[in-house]
């Protein structure tokens, strides 16, 4: 049985040399954090993005605050099922990934479809990573001791029902943070999920998940404004800096389940009142979380979605 630690600190981060680890959404926020520190432990990071030039920008930085850190960048858009494939085969040259941290996301923004038909939020912070996930699984499992973490949010707790409707077609009425929420639940259903089917199948890899509690990022000022400075991107910045804990905090969570001796199926999050902030601890999720239907139903309709059968 694994060790579940009551917290966790960066003090215990294990030294990752010789390792790959790819992460999403690394330009800001949570990402550019988890990123940087798993660079700082030696471990050769993958910055997966959309922006070419906000990688090369954000490996910039993350080399000056490690100076040395072995980078390699990979240009994907999760809300796009092509790009995805396109990053997939490009990602061929990297050999076994060790860790994949599943981290880019959008919050509730405003009703838009995909070139795939697609909710953009569904999109991005789940099919894309469904898809991704799945075409980079070969490489997961080449080195037998893979590890797929979904950053997801207490969020998930606001969602009462699973996303198990057609995927393709709108609700008559769109609630922007009603949908976010379900896709923050789709990342713990697909977690479960990916964990069961590991052990069934005996592939060594573990699924984990975590969640930054309340922290400042500038999801919430792009979801409600499209940018992250200038007017009410500002001041919802603003908001967020002077009453949530830092990205860097927020970060922790993920960086516990991405490092630490924990079984696969592990969620984590901070260890404060109500989760908002604190060191991290593995914690709960809701019953409709753990639902084993909701997550094989998921789980069908997302290989169909994005035209992939596992192995």
């Amino acid at each position: 049985m694994k060790h579940e630690p009551r917290t966790w600190s960066l003090a215990e981060m294990p030294d990752l040399a010789g390792q790959t680890a790819v992460v999403t959404g690394p330009t800001s926020g949570l990402g550019t954090a988890t990123a940087r520190e798993l660079a700082r432990s030696g471990a050769r990071v993958v910055l997966a993005g959309r922006s070419p030039e906000k990688l090369e920008s954000t490996a910039g930085d993350i080399t000056r605050a490690v100076p040395g850190a072995d980078l390699e960048r990979l240009v994907v858009d999760l809300a796009s099922l092509a790009s995805v494939r396109t990053a997939a085969a490009e990602a061929a040259r990297l050999g076994p990934i060790d860790l994949l941290v599943n981290n880019a996301g959008v919050m509730a923004t405003r009703a838009q479809r995909t070139e795939d038909g697609l909710d953009l939020q569904m999109a991005t912070n789940h099919f894309g990573h469904f898809l991704l996930t799945g075409l980079l699984w070969p490489q997961l499992v080449a080195d037998g001791g893979g590890r797929v973490v979904s950053v997801s949010s207490f969020m998930h707790t606001v969602a009462r029902r699973a996303p198990l409707g057609d995927p393709r077609t709108p609700p008559r009425r769109y609630s922007r943070w009603g949908v976010y929420a379900q896709t923050k639940l789709a990342n713990l259903l697909f977690t479960y999920e990916l964990q069961r089917r590991a052990e069934a199948a005996g592939a060594p890899v573990r699924a984990l998940a975590a969640h930054p509690g309340y922290a400042a990022t500038h999801l919430l000022s792009y979801g409600q404004t499209g940018r992250g400075t200038g007017g009410l991107a500002s001041i919802l910045n603003g908001v967020a800096s002077a009453t949530a804990q830092s990205a860097d905090d927020g970060a922790l969570p993920t960086l516990m389940a991405a490092t630490a001796d924990l079984r696969g199926g592990t969620f984590c999050g901070p260890s404060g009142f109500s989760q908002l902030r604190g060191l991290p601890r593995p914690v709960g999720s809701t019953t409709l979380a753990r639902d084993p239907e909701a997550q094989r139903r998921l789980w069908e309709i997302s290989e169909e979605t994005v035209g992939l059968r596992w192995p």
